[in-house]
């Protein structure tokens, strides 16, 4: 790698003024440091998951497994986003909800060098352990030391305390120069108008298109539709898609249903059974609530039109950082169902700090059952104080890419311009 880098400078000629760098390719800093290129961190996830896990390690493991039914408060950070005992009832690391396991942790060093490599020895076959167990320390903390400035996919009016908590554990720069969501979503945010996903996102394969989605969605009431949605990494269990399936058939409420390619065993997403490794299939389900209370998509959904349709009330997803800033972004509610790592962290800022959301269950070391996910259902689409908490929110960013966001890069530009001619 080093070597490659060597090469492509030689061709450029001019060295560049500094290498923004994913976190979870932290190796590439210290070959950048060799070649004495600034090298920047970027985060693509929130500022609160690494601010609540870098505060539980101060804490100490031993300290949070000790709290029971009381509560922890962690310095630094507001005060109801103090540690429950709740907060530590997560399943192992490794399930996925998938039919295989979930795939082997990938190397945050790069592949096992060949004798004559002359990359840092420092990082040679480093692989991640996956997320921090509560109080355990951050891997990518120390990981990330060489950095240096930090950049965030978010913004100051979603996550002030949490950026300024980052600034102080570093010691170095956190700029947040986010959401980094597409430049036509902003312009559908100020003009309020329901966004097409098919304008800026690739297509995908799907058994539904974006025109029977909006067609769909005409037909319902404001804020009478709940969508479900875990993402393309992760998902539930086999058994607990079984329950949400009969949850959502016995809450007679109209319904968008993505379920993604490979979140089961159990048939394909064109209604077969032909092709079994393509996803979960809720067997019936379509038959018996019918096509105008229940949209049940396999594969691609265009989230962001559902999301930003006047139709749509609520959320039921995973917490994924780009999800939650989407659906927040169209103040729509959410009921979290947090599968691993950040996203649990995720689900407590929306219940927690932006009192925009409702946790579908107190303890998700268990299986989530019906009665959870019903009693999720009526919570979330009843409770008007969460749907004007939600709305609220979305008022920061109605008009368009935030202002502090637009400041921070402005910042770190200038910062880095500085740097070079010192």
């Amino acid at each position: 790698m080093a070597e490659c880098l060597q090469k492509l400078l030689a061709i450029r000629g001019a060295k560049p003024l500094c290498a923004v760098v994913d976190h979870l390719r932290s190796w590439i800093g210290s070959i950048l440091h060799e070649l004495d290129i600034p090298a920047i961190g970027f985060f693509t996830s929130g500022a609160c998951s690494a601010a609540m896990e870098h505060a539980m390690w101060k804490a100490g493991s031993a300290d949070l497994g000790e709290i029971g039914n009381e509560s922890r408060l962690l310095p630094g950070l507001p005060d109801h986003m103090a540690v429950t005992g709740s907060d530590l009832k997560r399943r192992p690391f490794g399930h996925s909800g998938r039919r295989h396991p979930s795939p082997p942790p990938q190397p945050i060093g790069p592949p096992p060098p060949s004798p004559e490599s002359e990359l840092p020895k420092p990082h040679m076959g480093r692989r991640r352990k996956g997320p921090p167990a509560p109080g355990d320390q951050p891997h990518w903390f120390q990981e990330m030391d060489g950095f240096a400035q930090y950049l965030y996919n978010t913004c100051h009016e979603l996550e002030a305390p949490f950026i300024e908590y980052l600034n102080e554990a570093f010691g170095k720069p956190v700029r947040a120069v986010g959401p980094l969501l597409p430049d036509k979503y902003w312009k559908s945010t100020r003009m309020g108008s329901t966004f097409r996903d098919q304008e800026v996102r690739v297509k995908r394969e799907t058994n539904v298109k974006e025109e029977e989605v909006i067609e769909w969605l005409d037909c319902k009431p404001a804020g009478s539709v709940l969508y479900v949605s875990f993402g393309s990494e992760v998902g539930p269990t086999i058994e607990e898609y079984s329950e949400l399936a009969e949850a959502l058939e016995a809450s007679n409420r109209p319904f968008i249903w993505t379920i993604q390619l490979g979140s089961g065993p159990f048939g394909s997403k064109f209604n077969s059974d032909e092709n079994p490794e393509q996803g979960f299939y809720p067997h019936g389900l379509q038959e018996r609530v019918g096509k105008k209370r229940g949209l049940i998509i396999h594969g691609w959904a265009p989230q962001l039109l559902i999301l930003s349709h006047p139709s749509t009330a609520a959320f039921l997803s995973h917490c994924g950082w780009n999800s939650t800033v989407e659906a927040i972004g169209c103040g729509i509610p959410i009921l979290a169902w947090p599968i691993r790592g950040d996203q649990y962290h995720n689900a407590k800022l929306v219940v927690k700090h932006w009192a925009a959301g409702e946790f579908v269950t107190d303890d998700f070391s268990k299986s989530v059952n019906k009665n959870d996910i019903a009693r999720g259902i009526e919570d979330i689409m009843g409770q008007e104080e969460v749907k004007k908490n939600a709305r609220a929110i979305s008022v920061k960013l109605e008009n368009g890419f935030p202002v502090t966001s637009t400041d921070a890069l402005n910042a770190f530009r200038d910062s880095i311009l500085r740097a070079a001619n010192s």
